[in-house]
């Protein structure tokens, strides 16, 4: 959810605006394993911090992308999920998964010319 100054141009526009930020499609394809609570979340992306987790899975929900249910326990119980429209996005990325994989070694193998120190 960014502070946009006016209308989408194109549609890619409007889905680059959803998951801009570098973990939200790995965020995406953690709940597309499963529903997971926050901690479960944090493990699986260890290089995340708790604030930038914490900021990028409330603009996921604010955007519909993610759902989050808290369970009335003690302590609370808070469970993350994705939604339908979340669902269709994850669903929409795995070609650019596959070109991924299918590009991997490219691409590890030029990143220190892409991304000089």
């Amino acid at each position: 959810m960014s502070a946009r100054k006016g209308p989408y141009e194109c549609g890619l526009d409007a889905a680059v605006d959803v998951i801009d930020g570098k973990w939200k499609v790995l965020l995406l394809w953690a709940l597309a394993q499963r529903p997971q609570r926050f901690g479960e979340l944090r493990r699986g992306l260890p290089k995340i911090t708790e604030k930038v987790l914490t900021q990028q899975l409330r603009e996921l929900e604010a955007d519909g992308i993610v759902h989050r249910e808290v369970f009335p326990h003690v302590p609370p119980k808070v469970e993350y999920s994705l939604t339908d429209a979340g669902t269709s996005l994850n669903e929409a990325l795995a070609p650019l998964g596959d070109w991924g994989r299918a590009h991997m070694a490219h691409l590890e193998a030029t990143y220190p010319r892409r991304h000089p120190a």
